[in-house]
């Protein structure tokens, strides 16, 4: 048997003098390069380990942000009369969904797909089906034909839709405060070719030049109806959903619709005007919810001034992830162009989250955005935070992906500041009501990585900070950790390898 390090070899007491003397001289070597070698380890490890300095300014504001949200298309068709889902998503309770107790995200911001499938004969015409769109994603429209825009008329069927409009409803209950109107294509009969899945040819515009107003009108419709009827007050509506992706064909997988620049300038001027006859002066149009960052700059740079002066908000989802020129949209659309600017969809279908966290914080240190919305919060594998059979309507297991999330969620609420770190794998936000400063730290390596926050910028801050870990890799799961203590003004505190960490400690900006 093998003799442990640990434990020296014990000598027979009868040994001579000499023996002993020699034995002892031999263990004090062996200790002395057993500890020699500890402390090397030691130093080797310490040298490998990557430092991370920041310091944070709490004059350096980026904005004030607005929220965290989600569209309802298409999870909300299929568990849309679930209150414990609405509970986890729009509110930060604590919520047990398949046996597993999630920490609610408190999203305040929903969007809700208009509808543009229908099963009316329109003028002799049926619509033309996808062969590989599930029917779920197939979401029925209010506008059944052209016959009348009355919406009062049997042209019109308010029932439709009716879980999508529920979840939209839950979550006005439970504290949403915006609400976003938005589509993925005109009604089928409005397009050239019946289908609002895409158009034969992809590049080719599919919405009939006959019915760009009735685009118009139904979603001008949908929104006087929901303020009426619904106890909804949409704050924007958005006409387009990624117009230059040349991958809207007639046997698409979801309802889209391609819309070259040229046509979407024609189509805002019409919505403007339906929107202002039906006493809706005030809700603003939000465009053009391009694929990527690039295809927005090129759409914003092609419109002209009069055209962009009819955009509120500008849209752009974040599908280009780690390309893509976030800084110049940035300049262009908000620095230059005064408008607010949305990441209003990113997706993925990498159910650790991690890869979600990386563009999450490319978007947050060079895009700045004031609101950021995950896709589908239920589907599929990966691209769910909870994964789910949509077909059967069944939620499957909570990916990691729901964890991350909840770092930032939680911990930049609604009207906190957002605060330039010059550093993409720290974000900072101090929100004024609480008096509280959160700091999300993402280690996207595959080594331990320390951090060492500077907070002498601030006045005064407590001497400790609370923490939440999640490691999607390994077993923790927003887990937290309290009262980690500050060197004066330093946290300094080591991350596992991928791994995202959340601290949040009271502290004061200014100096009296």
């Amino acid at each position: 048997m093998a003799e442990s390090l640990e434990a020296p070899r014990v000598f027979n007491k009868t040994s001579s003098a000499l023996h002993g003397c020699m034995d002892a001289m031999r263990c004090s070597r062996t200790l002395l390069f057993i500890v020699f070698l500890t402390l090397s380890g030691r130093i080797t490890r310490a040298a490998e380990i990557e430092t991370t300095r920041v310091a944070i300014d709490p004059g350096a504001r980026q904005g004030t942000w607005e929220g965290w949200g989600t569209s309802l298309a298409w999870w909300a068709a299929v568990f849309g009369d679930d209150k414990e889902l609405a509970d986890a998503l729009f509110t930060t309770k604590a919520v047990r969904i398949n046996n597993t107790l999630l920490p609610g995200l408190g999203m305040n911001i929903v969007r809700y797909n208009a509808g543009a499938c229908g099963w009316r004969e329109v003028n002799g015409r049926s619509m033309a089906v996808s062969k590989i769109i599930h029917r779920y994603r197939q979401m029925e429209g209010f506008w059944l034909d052209a016959r009348s825009s009355d919406p009062g008329s049997d042209s019109w069927d308010w029932s439709v839709d009716a879980k999508q409009r529920n979840m939209l409803a839950l979550a006005r209950d439970r504290g949403a405060t915006h609400f976003e109107l938005f589509s993925n294509s005109p009604m089928w009969w409005m397009t050239r070719n019946s289908n609002p899945s895409g158009g034969p040819k992809p590049s080719d515009d599919n919405l009939a030049p006959e019915h760009e107003r009735n685009h118009a009108i139904y979603l001008a419709t949908i929104a006087r109806r929901a303020a009426d009827q619904w106890g909804i007050h949409f704050t924007t509506v958005s006409p387009f959903n990624e117009p230059r992706s040349d991958w809207w064909f007639a046997d698409c997988k979801q309802e889209g619709c391609h819309f070259s620049v040229e046509a979407q300038a024609r189509s805002l001027p019409l919505l403007r005007e339906e929107l202002d006859k039906r006493g809706l002066q005030k809700l603003p149009i939000a465009a053009s919810e391009e694929t990527y960052y690039d295809h927005a700059i090129g759409t914003w740079e092609r419109l002209d001034e009069k055209t962009r002066a009819l955009i509120g908000q500008v849209n752009v989802h974040g599908y280009q992830e780690a390309k893509g020129n976030r800084a110049k949209l940035h300049k262009l659309v908000h620095l230059e162009g005064g408008k607010p600017l949305w990441n209003s969809e990113y997706g993925d279908g990498d159910p650790s989250g991690l890869n979600m966290a990386r563009n999450l914080h490319r978007d947050l240190a060079a895009l700045c955005p004031t609101s950021w919305s995950y896709w589908q919060p239920v589907d599929g594998g990966g691209w769910g935070l909870i994964a789910g059979d949509m077909r059967e309507g069944r939620m499957q297991r909570i990916n990691p992906k729901w964890f991350v999330l909840a770092h930032y969620t939680r911990h930049i609420p609604r009207g906190a500041i957002m605060l330039t770190t010059k550093e993409e794998s720290v974000i900072a936000a101090y929100d004024e009501r609480s008096g509280k400063l959160a700091i999300i730290c993402l280690n996207d390596s595959e080594k331990e990585r320390e951090f060492q926050i500077d907070l002498s910028g601030f006045a005064s801050t407590a001497s400790t900070a609370s923490s939440w870990l999640t490691e999607p890799r390994e077993r923790s799961r927003y887990e937290l950790h309290e009262k980690l203590p500050l060197s004066g003004k330093l946290l300094d505190q080591k991350l596992p390898k991928k791994s995202v960490r959340s601290f949040v400690l009271e502290a004061r900006p200014e100096r009296q």
